[in-house]
């Protein structure tokens, strides 16, 4: 009986710890890692780090900030921008204040919910 007890805790206490895992890989829809075309010139991207750090580019300003998620929606806060001027370059993910994860979408909004872009999370 007391076998019995240990290997039914074991696998509670296995199942338990399962569930405080992160994904910063992709299954799901955990925001974690990197999105859009990171390293590409001229291409928005950006990195979620576990933490809740972000940092990105919109293709010419570099962007840095903190991030949470609650279910789907992700949520940006004091993000800062580098204010350089970039022929060419549109300036959209500066404006971002929330976002949705869908699959391997991340799918960005304004302050008004507006939808001002899309990110699709990189390899």
């Amino acid at each position: 009986m007391r076998k019995v007890l240990s290997l039914t805790a074991i696998v509670a206490l296995a199942f338990a710890l399962s569930g405080c895992a992160t994904n910063a890989g992709g299954a799901g829809n955990d925001a974690t890692g990197s999105w859009g075309k990171v390293d590409v010139q001229g291409e928005p991207s950006l990195d979620l780090a576990e933490g809740g750090k972000l940092s990105g580019t919109d293709g010419c300003n570099r962007l840095m900030g903190n991030w949470t998620q609650d279910g789907d929606t992700v949520k940006f806060s004091d993000l800062a921008s580098t204010m350089m001027a970039c022929e060419g370059v549109d300036t959209w993910l500066s404006l971002a204040t929330t976002g949705t994860v869908s699959g391997s979408t991340l799918t960005l909004l304004d302050a008004d919910d507006k939808t001002i872009g899309t990110l699709e999370r990189s390899e």
